[in-house]
């Protein structure tokens, strides 16, 4: 093809949180959603005194009316006291209601203390949910849903990280993951004890299930376990699910599809070494139109850097590198469809630490689908 000489125009970038602005030492896990309206929602952890994930922890928001040019001032959707709200997972809803499903536990429960089951269920993991009906303005009082969203033998427990799933059938899909139980002279520290879930909702978050549980091969063998994880649904119906592997499997990625809307798994997750990178949380999105499923992480294999966003042309059976944002440290991010032109990645980066700050990155949908489509 002849060169026109003409080049596309350079990704543009905010950066909506900072460390050590706004009362807080340090900003992590990202997670955005687009509301009804086209406002984007960032959200993060906003960690008061430290980059540790235990500790006095808020849910923090910035609002954005121009796809993530600029961001409104910063908003705390949840503080949990002193103690510690965290791993949010919101998905807004075809009725303009935006969901926000969390954890929350006190704020000296450290997830080894968690693990080794030296703290009390009242002090440990519980899950919560919140809604905002103005687009993230204001929200409701939170609501506890344990009960439904958690065995009472589990031990650690996390939402997500990054955006939950609407489906197109109008089910909320929240992928989770919890630690059972050690055994023998183990002390529930180790990855063999990691395991997969789903949380799903067929009323728009009134009432809640766990779908499929998979705690993986490594309760056997030490393979694999799921651990942090996030989904998508493909054209076809089924949703694709893909979650960080702790374990000493091929890479450390794995994957698993389901064909009922998560409630069970086809096959239990297996190892998805089409994916090099580091030990990280990662983020899907699937385009729509065309049919591109997107996966957003560190592409580094041992080091968490050098983000990258690939793309899968087969629902996630293979996949190639379709956007390297940079080559500078990074860890979490999260994807969403800003418009029709348009792909938003908020990920943690910067130019010496990847937590430095969460920016946003708006990506033309043609840089990341190439000729495809």
């Amino acid at each position: 093809m002849p060169d026109t000489g003409v080049r596309p125009e350079p990704p543009e970038t905010s950066v909506p949180f900072r460390a050590g602005q706004d009362g807080y030492a340090s900003f992590r896990i990202p997670a955005v959603v687009r509301a009804h309206d086209g406002t984007l929602l960032a959200f993060c952890e906003g960690r008061r005194a430290s980059r540790e994930d235990f500790g006095d922890i808020d849910l923090v928001l910035r609002r954005s009316p121009d796809g993530g040019r600029t961001w409104g001032p910063l908003q705390v959707v949840v503080a949990n006291g002193r103690d510690l709200a965290g791993n949010p997972a919101p998905v807004a809803l075809a009725s303009g209601r935006v969901l926000l499903v969390h954890v929350r536990n006190a704020a000296a429960a450290t997830e080894d203390a968690v693990r080794r089951g030296r703290v009390t269920a009242a002090d440990g993991r519980r899950v919560w949910i919140t809604h905002s009906d103005d687009t993230g303005l204001t929200w409701a009082a939170g609501r506890e849903i344990t009960a439904a969203t958690k065995k009472p033998a589990w031990r650690w427990y996390a939402t997500t990280p990054g955006h939950a799933l609407l489906t197109r059938e109008g089910r909320v899909v929240v992928p989770a993951n919890h630690s059972s139980p050690p055994t023998g002279t183990d002390n529930g520290t180790e990855g063999k004890y990691n395991g997969g879930h789903s949380l799903l909702s067929d009323d728009d978050g009134a009432t809640w299930r766990i779908g499929y549980v998979d705690e993986g091969a490594g309760e056997a063998d030490g393979y694999l376990n799921p651990n942090e994880t996030t989904a998508a649904q493909l054209p076809d119906g089924r949703i694709y699910f893909n979650t960080r592997n702790d374990s000493p499997a091929p890479g450390n990625r794995a994957d698993a599809h389901s064909l009922d809307g998560g409630e069970r798994l086809e096959r239990p997750f297996r190892p998805q070494a089409g994916l090099t990178g580091p030990v990280v949380q990662g983020s899907l999105l699937h385009l729509g139109d065309p049919d591109v499923l997107l996966f957003s992480g560190p592409a580094d294999p041992g080091f968490r850097a050098l983000m990258t966003i690939r793309r899968s042309l087969d629902g996630g059976v293979t996949w190639s590198p379709a956007h390297p944002v940079d080559g500078l440290p990074a860890a979490y991010s999260d994807l969403v469809r800003v418009d029709d032109a348009t792909v938003g990645l908020l990920y943690e980066t910067g130019n010496f630490s990847a937590y430095e700050t969460i920016t946003f990155r708006r990506i033309p949908v043609t840089a990341l689908t190439g000729s495809y489509g």
